[in-house]
């Protein structure tokens, strides 16, 4: 079964909180979030790790640090002060 971008970014959103997280911490729980779902478990981390930085592009993540290293960078959901909503997964 091929997971869907959407089930991707709900499964990282579901892990995020308002205070940082590192980027690995973030990867390797949504991934377990998903479960079996991915037909490739290594590329798993990989295409976790693409949406993470494709929703801080968004806004929808905050991030600091090169998210591409995933322990040297971190994520968390924006506060509402920054004019960013987050809705509640």
């Amino acid at each position: 079964m091929t997971v869907s971008d959407s089930q991707i970014d709900d499964a990282i959103l579901a892990v995020a909180k308002p205070s940082w997280r590192k980027v690995a911490f973030i990867v390797a729980r949504a991934v377990k979030h998903i479960g079996g779902e991915f037909t490739e478990r290594e590329d798993a981390y990989q295409i976790v790790a693409a949406r993470i930085q494709s929703l801080a592009a968004d806004g929808r993540l905050a991030g600091q640090g090169n998210l591409a290293k995933w322990r040297f960078s971190e994520v968390k959901i924006p506060s509402r002060k920054s004019g960013v909503y987050h809705a509640s997964y």
